[in-house]
C-alpha cells in the first residue's frame, strides 16, 4: 500500500509544475513591453496636433498675391505695344492736330483764290500727263520700227515667178513616171539647241522615167499634176553607184 501511495504522489507532482511552465514569467513580460518613454514618443504631443492648423495660414496670405498676377501679366504687354508704336487712334490724333496748327497758320482764303489755285494744281498733273504720254508714243514707235513686221516675218522664201528647189535622194521608181523623193533637214531646237532630223517625201514627176532609186536629184515646184504630185524633176545631180 505504502508503495502505490508513493507512485501517485509522483505521478501527480509533475502535472502541478506543468502549468508554471507554460506561462512565460513575469520578468520576460516586464522586458518584451515598451517602456513608458517610447510610449511617449510614439504618441505626438499634444502641442504638435495642436500646432498644425497654423502652418494653414501662409496659403491665406498668397490668395491676394494670385489676384493681382493678372495687373502683373499685363504690365509687359503694355510696354510691348509701346515699343510696337503710336496705334491706328495716336495716328488719327496726331494728323487732327497738325491740320489745326495749319489752319491757324493758314490765312483765310477768297472763292476766288481758292478756285485759281485749284486750277492752276489742274494745269501741273494736265502738263505732266502730256509730257508722259508723248514719251510713251516714241518709245513704242521706236519699238515697231526696230521690231519686224509680220509680212517680213512670215515672207515667202521665194518671189513672184521663182518657184522653190529642193534637192534629195529618189527612194522609189515604182510608179509610172512619178518617183518618191526623201529629203533629210537637219536643224537646232530653238531652246534646246538640240540637233533635229527629220525626213520629208516628195512625190515629182519623170516625164521619162529617168531617175532611179538612189539617184541624187533636184526636183522644182510646179502645178498640182495629181492628188499627191506638186514637183517635177529638174535634172539627176548624181547616179547611185
Amino acid at each position: 500500500m505504502v508503495d502505490e501511495e508513493k507512485n501517485q504522489a509522483e505521478e501527480q507532482t509533475p502535472d502541478a509544475e506543468a502549468p508554471a511552465e507554460e506561462g512565460p514569467p513575469a520578468e520576460e513580460e516586464a522586458a518584451s513591453a515598451p517602456p513608458a518613454e517610447n510610449q511617449e514618443a510614439a504618441a505626438p504631443p499634444a502641442e504638435d496636433v495642436e500646432e498644425a492648423p497654423a502652418e494653414e495660414a501662409p496659403a491665406a496670405e498668397e490668395a491676394p498675391a494670385a489676384e493681382e498676377t493678372p495687373a502683373a501679366a499685363e504690365a509687359p504687354k503694355a510696354k510691348a505695344s509701346a515699343k510696337a508704336g503710336p496705334t491706328r487712334r495716336a495716328k488719327l490724333e496726331a494728323k487732327r492736330a497738325e491740320r489745326q496748327v495749319e489752319a491757324g497758320k493758314r490765312k483765310p482764303r477768297t472763292p476766288e483764290e481758292r478756285d485759281a489755285e485749284r486750277r492752276e494744281r489742274r494745269a501741273a498733273v494736265a502738263k505732266q500727263r502730256r509730257a508722259y504720254r508723248q514719251r510713251t508714243k516714241v518709245k513704242r514707235a521706236e519699238v515697231r520700227k526696230a521690231a519686224p513686221t509680220p509680212e517680213a516675218a512670215h515672207a515667202p522664201e521665194h518671189g513672184p515667178g521663182r518657184a522653190k528647189t529642193r534637192q534629195g535622194i529618189v527612194v522609189s521608181d515604182k510608179g509610172e513616171k512619178t518617183i518618191t523623193v526623201a529629203i533629210d533637214v537637219v536643224g537646232r531646237h530653238k531652246r534646246y539647241h538640240k540637233i533635229l532630223r527629220s525626213t520629208t517625201k516628195l512625190y515629182a514627176h519623170d516625164e521619162r522615167n529617168d531617175a532611179h532609186p538612189g539617184d541624187t536629184v533636184r526636183v522644182q515646184e510646179c502645178r498640182p499634176m495629181s492628188r499627191s504630185k506638186r514637183w517635177r524633176l529638174v535634172e539627176v545631180v548624181e547616179r547611185a553607184k
